[in-house]
Formats: structure tokens, sequence, C-alpha cells
């Protein structure tokens, strides 16, 4: 899990609505671009354990591919089961064209 902010891609790498998968560390993260907003949340599907980077990307919401889990990529909660354990949001920001990923958002609960 990162301690300090990470760059993890250039602003340029990844257009609005498209998503991006990451590894830092030990973290499969999942970046997502919603209308130049920057969001990161777990990519691991937390019922399935299938990649989110290989689903789709609909609006604010990834699909789970394997089992249909729906996850709201902004806070992380659960949309659509069987998936019942929301994601680990990840806090974000941005300098420059630089993408930068921190430890997990204090204000939300960690999966």
């Amino acid at each position: 899990m990162p301690k300090d902010f990470v760059k993890v891609v250039r602003t340029d790498d990844l257009l609005p609505g498209q998503m991006k998968y990451i590894r830092l560390d030990l973290e499969k993260i999942l970046v997502v671009n919603m209308d130049g907003v920057y969001y990161a949340v777990s990519n691991v599907c937390t019922c399935a354990y299938a990649p989110l980077s290989s689903g789709k990307l609909m609006g604010d919401q990834v699909y789970c591919t394997p089992h249909g889990s729906i996850f709201n990529v902004k806070t992380g909660k659960v949309v659509r089961s069987p998936a019942r354990r929301n994601l680990t949001v990840y806090q974000v920001k941005v300098e420059g064209d630089d993408v930068l990923i921190g430890p997990p958002a204090p204000d939300l609960p960690a999966a």
C-alpha cells in the first residue's frame, strides 16, 4: 500500500472515459479518468477476485465481467451484487501532467 503519493500515469495517457490497471508494490489498482477527474480503486472484484480492468466502465461505475458485480469508482461502493464488500479507494492528485496515487482515502472504509 503506498505510504506517499507516487506518479502512476500521465494525464495524456488516460483519456476521459478510460481506465488503466497499474501495479504499485503489491497493490493492484484501477485508475479511471472521468471527464478529467481521476479516481483510483482496487482493481480486484471483492466477489470473484477478477480484475476490474478487464470489465467495462459505464459512467462512474465499473462492471465486473465474471459475475456481474458493479462498483462506483468514486466511492468504491457496491452498486450491484453478488459482491458484498466495497473496493478500497485511494487518494489521487494531479500535479501538472502527472497523476499520483496515495494511500487509501481516510474518509472511506478500506475493503
